[in-house]
């Protein structure tokens, strides 16, 4: 008895022209349903969706994966129909596949089951094994040692604007370095050249500024532009104070 495709939808007969029968795909399978709801959760990175022994990676991650990692493009189960493109780096090696798509200034949101097949069973032998998303890995938040570049700093810096002023804050998060700077248009290029960051995080509405552009161009490797919403002053202001257990930011200085 053949197995039967978890990413396979299920189908029905239907009749054809002069009576032959074909197949229409239905609707997806439960475990593509997962895929599709933890991918819609986080559409700008490459998703390790852990099957077993591999980290698979379907749809366009997939094809841009495989292009990035030298890797071969299959395909894997039917998705509306179509066939539906698949990769996959094993567990074991996984680090060495990660550390090459972070260079290439990939996000991956890493996919781990977390609950072992028996345990699915017990809600019903066609219950999908819960996953979920561990960790986000970007070219700035790195912490292993297999992953950096023990030569050199790997910094996450942010530029931020309040009125008429910008700010430049840089971390490396390996170590816990913790820097912050006022600058303007003048001197943005130099600050970032001297800093020389990993990712560089950047409001949407910075980025839109044509002043801007040339700046960013030459940092379009590392440019991770970022909702408005998450660079928010007062609300990061608070964040501060919570995480350094201060009640005014003034102890910051006026950086």
């Amino acid at each position: 008895m053949s197995r039967k495709n978890p990413f396979s939808g299920s189908t029905k007969a239907v009749r054809g022209k002069k009576g032959t029968q074909k197949k229409v795909e239905g609707s997806s399978s439960p475990m593509m349903r997962q895929y599709l709801e933890i991918k819609r959760a986080h559409p700008e990175a490459l998703l390790f969706y852990r099957m077993g022994d591999f980290y698979e990676m379907f749809f366009d991650d997939a094809k841009r994966a495989a292009v990035a990692l030298d890797i071969t493009l299959t395909k894997r189960g039917k998705h509306e129909g179509a066939d539906i493109p698949m990769c996959g780096v094993p567990v074991h090696n996984a680090e060495s596949y990660l550390s090459r798509l972070i260079r290439k200034g990939f996000r991956v949101a890493v996919c781990e089951q977390t609950e072992k097949p028996a345990e699915a069973k017990k809600r019903g032998y066609k219950a999908v094994v819960r996953r979920e998303v561990v960790r986000v890995v970007t070219p700035g938040t790195i912490t292993e040692d297999a992953l950096l570049d023990a030569k050199r700093h790997n910094y996450l810096a942010a530029v931020a604007d309040a009125s008429e002023n910008l700010g430049l804050s840089w971390l490396d998060m390996s170590t816990g370095a913790f820097f912050v700077q006022p600058v303007d248009l003048s001197n943005l290029n130099a600050a970032l050249a001297r800093i020389e960051p990993g990712e560089l995080l950047v409001p949407e509405r910075l980025k839109a500024r044509e002043e801007f552009a040339s700046i960013f161009s030459e940092f379009k490797d590392v440019l991770a532009p970022m909702p408005d919403t998450c660079f928010d002053s007062q609300a990061g202001s608070e964040w501060l104070q919570s995480i350094f257990g201060v009640k005014v930011s003034d102890v910051f200085g006026d950086c």
